[in-house]
């Protein structure tokens, strides 16, 4: 038992450390290597925002939720941080990037970013509706242009600082929620997985583009992971203890992270021609973890480390978690732990590896604007 607590207790303590350092020492403006982050997504990328939904079953603020993140549950549906939290440090942005629903993301507060993403929510805005409440992908981009966008203006002068938004990462997590809770859950198909695929890419880009016409410059598109092996999903499709997963939902996810990572290349060379963009392969990062996890350090690849009601998806409010957090690839039925997280936010960050960053990493784009 010993052993299994001192890892635990001494990433408690880094995160800790890390917490009080970026809060209590923020660097200068002059030191960062972007001014923020704008965040659009799911609950992957979500920091909080369906804290302050009445009607959303999709929340996280509650324990485990949280139990080694410094602020505890916050909202963001893991033990500790999420891709976004990692990639701010490794950003040396001062604080964790505010989530829009909260009264106090206003003024100062807003100069780094805000964090728009909803749990449950997807591309289609009829995706999530069997969770409740949800703010849809157009609704995130609405939030951003009337009312931070509109604040930023008065707070920056973007007339007179047009390219402003350029010094602003872009991240956008979304499109597993359109095939989880719309495509495989809908009971009456309509069309066919290829033309729902196209339906979301199209959807996207032109949402995207929205983003451009806004300002939006350097965009950070996250792929779909291999839904096929989460634990709700193998649970729920009585796979047997055997590392397999479900194809048929891995199949939909590859076809989609297909058709993405084209987007970054054919974007900006049609009606984005400002723009830079990069896409990150979720989806291998975990599943390399996945099909190797002794490699990676991880040991548990196919339970949820909480507690998960019968056919769950989300930890069991007040139900325990495992000891050794930091050897499982999943929190709960659907996404990662920390671990995991601060794996996929270094490999978007500076990996080499065109099958994990391409074109190129966010170290580089950055660099990019930086040289111009």
């Amino acid at each position: 038992m010993a052993n299994n607590i001192i890892p635990s207790f001494l990433f408690m303590i880094t995160i800790t450390i890390t917490f009080f350092f970026f809060t209590c020492f923020p660097l200068s403006s002059q030191a960062l290597d972007v001014e923020g982050m704008f965040v659009f997504g799911s609950s992957l990328v979500d920091n909080g925002n369906n804290n302050y939904l009445r009607n959303s079953s999709a929340r996280a603020n509650y324990v485990p939720y949280g139990i080694d993140f410094p602020l505890g549950p916050s909202g963001r549906f893991s033990n500790g941080r999420n891709p976004i939290d990692v990639l701010g440090e490794l950003l040396k942005l001062p604080s964790f990037i505010p989530p829009f629903s909260d009264p106090t993301t206003n003024g100062d507060k807003i100069s780094h970013g805000v964090n728009f993403a909803s749990g449950g929510s997807g591309i289609l805005d009829e995706t999530g509706s069997i969770t409740g409440e949800v703010t849809s992908m157009n609704q995130q981009i609405r939030n951003f242009e009337k009312v931070t966008l509109a604040e930023m203006g008065g707070l920056f002068d973007l007339k007179k600082n047009s390219d402003y938004l350029s010094k602003y990462l872009f991240i956008v997590g979304t499109g597993g929620n359109d095939y989880f809770l719309n495509y495989f859950t809908s009971k009456t198909k309509t069309t066919t997985l290829l033309k729902f695929t196209h339906t979301l890419i199209a959807t996207l880009s032109c949402q995207l583009k929205r983003l451009y016409d806004l300002g939006a410059r350097k965009f950070v598109l996250f792929s779909i992971q291999a839904m096929g092996c989460i634990p709700a999903v193998r649970d729920n499709h009585r796979v047997s203890i055997n590392g397999s997963c479900v194809e048929a939902m891995n199949e939909a996810a590859i076809l989609f992270n297909n058709h993405l990572k084209a987007l970054v290349i054919k974007l900006p060379n049609s009606s984005m021609p400002h723009a830079s963009m990069i896409f990150i392969n979720s989806y291998k990062i975990i599943n390399d973890i996945i099909t190797n996890p002794i490699q990676h350090g991880f040991k548990e690849t196919s339970k949820a480390c909480c507690d998960l009601p019968s056919n769950g998806i989300l930890c069991r409010r007040g139900g325990k978690a495992c000891r050794d957090r930091n050897s499982h690839v999943f929190f709960d039925g659907l996404h990662p732990t920390d671990a995991v997280n601060q794996r996929i936010a270094y490999k978007a960050y500076a990996s080499n590896l065109k099958t994990e960053a391409y074109p190129t990493n966010v170290k580089n784009l950055v660099h990019m604007y930086n040289s111009q």
